[in-house]
């Protein structure tokens, strides 16, 4: 039974449905990291939120038993996604369960900065009544810059919207068309520095957008302008705005999150135009049982049945399409590992093929398990997740093919690799939907099943190669499974793969290399 360690406080719906789906849940809150190093690599999982810090040593701890981290929420900067990708670990979190819960909080930390509420208020229970003091300004006809327009940043547009706001919007990779859906104006971003009446910051933290609003931003910016934001600590500069507050051109600040949390002090503080709050964007009820419930979900679904989504690392793979992918991923990985087992020399690029029906489906995460197949004859450790980043590291080009139409057969995929000697290929089929089958090697058709220990031999097409076959193996108590043979043409190359019972020994291997129509044999291995 899969087992996953439940690091963050969840809500207590996760524990249930991991349970109901078969996981073996543990709920070991608030661990050192030394305390996780030490534990880690009992679970095939790990829940987190924003407190447990899953760094590249804990990946690393938790190999090779840990497939899964789960991110209840959307930021991943408590992960090190890059030293899971090496590690073969899957990254997932739950985009959409607290998108409206963040985006409302934004708005209600706009209005409370447009009208001073939190000073007010404070104000107002200290006995006195000062009216003229708090006055606020009208979010109605103001222009509102949103920096970051995915899930978060929409909503934001579209309550800005019903609040009668002019909305721009910068995104480098939101499009015309969806600008227009949503009825926002796409700017650069310094034009919407310049016209941006307030800015309410959307977007993920990343080396690029670390202080995004830096003190030349800000300075930047139309005296008077607002900012707000409840994405990630760190996309501004916390000195360069309380500066420019207290100078006058900045007019206040709404700030949910800091670049230090917790954050237990700020010059930031000090200040009646700041309004702060304990990093809540997402800490509602309702936010907290949907990111629960859809977490647990994800992990289960990819523990039990390899489906993936909301991944960071890996491309999705839905409940619905898993069992269908299924057989096309067991003959991806062996199409992949018949080709690299055969490869004895540098590898510089792999072609991967889809030909009929394959062409048709979700091809990522079979090009991804087929490079595994590929690489794994040199680097054990290698997986499905880590096999593209391996790839990448070592030169190997990796190009995809699709072809709708082909002739013999309804589905058709082929692996062909380059090598330092040149290219050869592996091409194979499902039988009866769901029976992987090789069709062709190295241009040779033939049709073979792959099992546990085969014997593969290129040879001459010459006389009384199978029965010599037979006699070696035969002598050395190797019982035959099956027998395949192809041709290129008569007394041109020729293939054969042997299926036996037992691992074939080196010692025999030297003997049937040593027969004269022999070019090539090897024994290979198929999961």
């Amino acid at each position: 039974m899969p087992k996953v360690l439940i690091a963050d406080k969840l809500s207590p719906v996760a524990v249930r449905i991991f349970e109901e789906r078969g996981i073996l849940p543990e709920l070991r809150t608030g661990l050192s990291e030394n305390e996780l190093l030490a534990v880690i690599d009992r679970y095939d999982g790990i829940a987190v939120r924003s407190a447990t810090r899953v760094t590249a040593a804990v990946l690393e701890a938790g190999a090779p038993r840990l497939k899964v981290v789960g991110r209840a929420g959307i930021g991943v900067d408590n992960i090190d996604v890059e030293a899971a990708t090496r590690c073969g670990v899957v990254v997932m979190n739950t985009p959409f369960g607290n998108a409206v819960t963040t985006a409302e909080h934004a708005i209600a930390m706009m209005f409370a900065l447009a009208r001073q509420i939190p000073a007010a208020d404070r104000s107002t229970r200290a006995g006195k009544w000062e009216k003229s003091r708090f006055m606020g300004v009208e979010l109605a006809g103001k222009t509102l810059g949103v920096i970051g327009c995915g899930n978060i940043g929409s909503i934001v547009a579209e309550r800005a919207h019903a609040l009668k706001m002019r909305v721009l919007v910068y995104d480098p990779f939101l499009s015309e068309e969806r600008a227009r859906a949503l009825g926002v104006e796409r700017v650069s971003f310094d034009t919407l520095l310049e016209r941006a009446d307030f800015i309410s910051l959307h977007t993920p933290l990343t080396e690029q957008t670390r202080n995004i609003l830096s003190r030349e931003a800000l300075l930047r910016t139309r005296p008077g302008v607002r900012i707000v934001n409840c994405a990630r600590g760190g996309l501004v500069d916390e000195q360069a705005l309380y500066d420019l507050i207290r100078a006058g051109h900045v007019a206040g600040a709404a700030l949910d999150v800091f670049a230090t949390e917790p954050a237990k002090e700020s010059p930031l503080f000090e200040l009646e135009e700041v309004v702060v709050t304990p990093h809540l964007g997402a800490s509602t009820t309702e936010a907290q049982e949907k990111v629960a419930i859809q977490i647990a979900e994800q992990m289960s679904d990819y523990l039990l049945y390899g489906a993936i989504v909301n991944a960071l690392n890996m491309p999705a793979v839905s409940p619905e399409e898993a069992p269908r992918l299924t057989p096309y991923m067991k003959l991806a990985e062996q199409l992949g590992s018949f080709a690299g087992q055969l490869t004895e020399t540098g590898l510089k690029s792999v072609t991967i093929t889809f030909g009929g029906e394959a062409a048709a489906l979700n091809t990522r995460p079979l090009v991804q398990i087929a490079l595994q197949g590929l690489l794994r004859p040199v680097l054990e450790t290698v997986n499905m997740v880590s096999a593209p980043a391996v790839a990448r590291a070592r030169n190997i080009e990796v190009t995809t093919v699709e072809k709708e139409s082909i002739e013999g057969y309804r589905t058709l995929m082929t692996v062909e690799v380059c090598t330092e000697r040149g290219p050869r290929e592996v091409s194979g089929t499902l039988f009866q939907g769901s029976e992987p089958r090789v069709v062709s090697i190295r241009g040779v058709p033939m049709e073979a099943r792959l099992g546990p220990h085969m014997l593969y031999v290129r040879n001459r097409d010459r006389p009384g190669l199978i029965g010599a076959l037979g006699t070696l193996l035969g002598d050395a108590g190797l019982n035959i499974a099956t027998f395949h043979l192809g041709r290129e043409k008569p007394g041109g190359d020729a293939v054969a793969l042997v299926e036996v019972d037992q691992p074939i020994p080196e010692p025999l291997l030297e003997r049937v290399r040593a027969l004269p129509q022999v070019l090539q044999a090897k024994a290979l291995h198929f999961c």
